[in-house]
């Protein structure tokens, strides 16, 4: 016995219902319910003395990102686009181009000081160290002599 994948937006349907579907449909219309979008990992790191952010973006430019604050709301948003053009002449064409995007925003606690957030972009991590106020770093442990 064979094991087949059916993909279920394709299942029971002629080739020419796919084609009308495509060409005669707005594309909220299409079933869409095997896509996914793809929003980057972040891993979040609270240290005794900062936060680090590490957002998993390969494939970006440091001028890619565009990273604000608004009062305690932080925020990372990329857009890149890409274009790419091959000709051979009298023959063909090839033009290809993407766009991708994403936006991720952190609400800061008041305990982080907002105006020495340092970021860092390097091997397709973004990392971001949030450092701490004096007041909201833990105190070590101390040992009290009895005298």
């Amino acid at each position: 016995m064979n094991i087949v994948r059916v993909n279920p937006i394709f299942q029971g349907r002629s080739f020419s219902d796919m084609i009308d579907d495509i060409f005669n449909r707005g594309m909220s219309d299409i079933n869409t319910s095997n896509l996914s979008t793809t929003v980057p990992s972040v891993n979040i790191t609270d240290n005794n003395d900062h936060v680090t952010l590490e957002v998993a973006a390969p494939g970006m430019d440091k001028k890619d990102f565009n990273i604000s604050l608004d009062k305690d709301q932080l925020t990372i948003s990329v857009e890149k686009e890409a274009n790419s053009e091959e000709k051979e002449e009298g023959k063909w064409t090839r033009k290809e181009f993407s766009y991708s995007s994403f936006k991720r925003s952190f609400h800061l606690g008041e305990d982080i000081r907002t105006d020495s957030i340092e970021a860092n972009y390097e091997n397709g991590i973004l990392k971001l160290i949030l450092p701490k106020k004096e007041a909201s770093k833990d105190k070590l442990p101390k040992s009290i002599e009895v005298k």
